[in-house]
């Protein structure tokens, strides 16, 4: 299967070395309303702890920090299998989007091999 899919090369040791695929979600929100960068960390807090619980994924404020208008998360999840780092970065997208009263107002997946 990783053959076909060319998930992994030949190393320097003329054995196959498998590829490490690395899947990112970037997600925006636009914070209506928010007058203070504590209820922005509140808000920001609760949707990191929700994810990592529900997925076992890293999830950073990335870009953001200083707005109280706009909410940048990075999630983060390792895999050697293609299909199953999209699927839980969606499913990690979808519960994002429904865990938070907030609006999503942008979305990014991105998946890169590593050696």
């Amino acid at each position: 299967m990783l053959e076909k899919a060319g998930m992994f090369r030949t190393g320097s040791s003329g054995r196959n070395v498998v590829i490490m695929l690395i899947g990112v979600l970037t997600v925006e929100y636009a914070l209506h309303g928010m007058d203070s960068l504590k209820g922005k960390r509140r808000i920001a807090n609760s949707i990191k702890q929700k994810t990592r619980n529900q997925f076992n994924v890293a999830v950073a404020e990335t870009g953001s920090e200083d707005s109280m208008t706009r909410l940048r998360l990075t999630v983060v999840s390792v895999s050697n299998d293609e299909r199953h780092l999209q699927s839980r970065l969606t499913k990690c997208l979808s519960h994002m989007e429904a865990c938070t009263a907030e609006e999503m107002v942008y979305s990014d997946i991105e998946i890169m091999g590593m050696e």
